[in-house]
Parts: structure tokens; C-alpha cells; sequence
């Protein structure tokens, strides 16, 4: 699976941002998928994630009620919306894909994209 992150910029805050994740290959839809994102300086952290189906959904409690994370198997992608957005988001969006383990933990996820860069300016 390739993964492909897209729709970072810069923005003020309590703007919005909404992220893509475009896959290839047509396991996709078999995969649970999640956001991570780094910010300059700090370890990679784990923001939302999504089962495979849809069904279940899983966010970090600094972006809970804010963010909402979604995907399309038949368009074999995945997206992140961003509301309400803060300086403290600022950081580089990756996307991951895992078959299973914990969705928490970046060493279970098998494919990652390139990354997106956030920018919120106070």
C-alpha cells in the first residue's frame, strides 16, 4: 500500500484544515488506519485512527471533539477534518496504515505517507 498525505498550509487559529490520505492498492480497505503527526523537536505522537470498516473511531484527548476522522474505501481514501485549530496542532501530518495492534503505537503501522505540514499561527 502507498500511501499519499495531502491538504496541509498554514492557517490562523480556530481556522480549518481538512487532511487527505490517498491510497493505492486495493488492501486498503482491509487495513485500520490512523494520523500521527511531529511536531519540530518532539517524538512522532498518535492523533486519530479508524478501523477498517469505518465503524470505530479513536482520537488523542488533545484533539477530541475537534477533529474528526473519516474515510471512502471505494475512493481509497482516508481524510482528517480540523476544526478549531491551534497553534499547539502545529506539526507534520502523516497518515499510516496497520492490519492490527495497537492503534496507539507507531510500530504497529506497516505503510506511512510522506507527510503534511500544519502551520497555525496565533
Amino acid at each position: 500500500v502507498q500511501l499519499q498525505a495531502s491538504g496541509g498550509g498554514l492557517v490562523q487559529a480556530g481556522g480549518s484544515l481538512r487532511l487527505s490520505c490517498a491510497a493505492s492498492g486495493r488492501t486498503f480497505r482491509s487495513y485500520n488506519m490512523g494520523w500521527f503527526r511531529q511536531a519540530q523537536g518532539k517524538e512522532r505522537e498518535f492523533v486519530a485512527a479508524i478501523s477498517w470498516s469505518g465503524g470505530s473511531t479513536y482520537y488523542a484527548d488533545s484533539v477530541k471533539g475537534r477533529f474528526t476522522i473519516s474515510r471512502d474505501n471505494a475512493k481509497n481514501t482516508a481524510y482528517l477534518q480540523m476544526n478549531s485549530l491551534k497553534p499547539e496542532d502545529t506539526a507534520v501530518y502523516y497518515c499510516a496504515v496497520r492490519p492490527l495492534g495497537s492503534k496507539y503505537d507507531v510500530a504497529w503501522y506497516e505503510y506511512w505517507g510522506q507527510g503534511t505540514q500544519v502551520t497555525v499561527s496565533s
